[in-house]
């Protein structure tokens, strides 16, 4: 069976189904679309690249071992279900603790992180972003891994409740109820902390 390279249209349904049945190009294609992604997923968690990318590797082989047995659904979440499962596989056998940094998340492509982009951007900007960053960077570190992961895959990769559900192997209802308490949570903190922010980013109060 041939697989016609992505242009105009995604189908995934199509190329998994395709890849299901031994179909490699269509895996790749997969994963060319997901692993920028994943790649950002795992260095939040491992905050390490040579690590992050032994357990991207590692997460695609162990997909594509797997595929066979996905029942459908958000194959995206499936995946970044198999990469966060690989890095605290890899947590636990190194005994590492993972810290965050919003600058993780800086080489993701505009669709997934279309907040941290801005080609027209002052040196004045810039510095105050930088600054924002190293104060988010300190608030997002606060948080519980599971309140962190959360954020990370709702606000930052832009996963839906359902999928990011999946990814976690919790029900939406949870993810909605650890979302709200880390929202809550990091809006306390910034709150607590607003004099450490840059001027224009600074909380009146919480009815702002």
């Amino acid at each position: 069976m041939t697989v016609t390279t992505m242009t105009d249209s995604w189908d995934e349904e199509r190329l998994v189904e395709a890849a299901k049945k031994g179909n490699l190009e269509a895996f790749n294609e997969l994963i060319l679309h997901y692993q920028n992604q994943v790649y950002n997923l795992a260095y939040h968690i491992m905050h390490d690249g040579p690590a992050a990318d032994d357990a991207t590797q590692q997460a695609f082989i162990s997909a594509y071992r797997a595929l066979r047995r996905f029942r459908g659904g958000s194959f995206r979440a499936w995946l970044l279900r198999i990469v966060t499962n690989a890095c605290y596989d890899a947590l636990r056998r190194r005994k590492l603790h993972p810290t965050v940094s919003w600058d993780d998340f800086g080489d993701l492509d505009e669709e997934a992180n279309p907040h941290l982009v801005d080609e027209s951007e002052s040196p004045e900007a810039a510095v105050q972003r930088e600054e924002l960053s190293k104060f988010l960077d300190y608030t997002l570190a606060s948080l519980s891994e599971p309140h962190r992961l959360v954020i990370v895959l709702v606000d930052r990769l832009g996963l839906s409740y359902e999928e990011a559900a999946q990814t976690m192997n919790i029900r939406v209802g949870t993810v909605k109820s650890r979302l709200y308490r880390a929202r809550a949570e990091m809006r306390d903190l910034l709150l607590e902390n607003r004099e450490l922010l840059p001027a224009r980013y600074r909380l009146k109060g919480k009815n702002v």
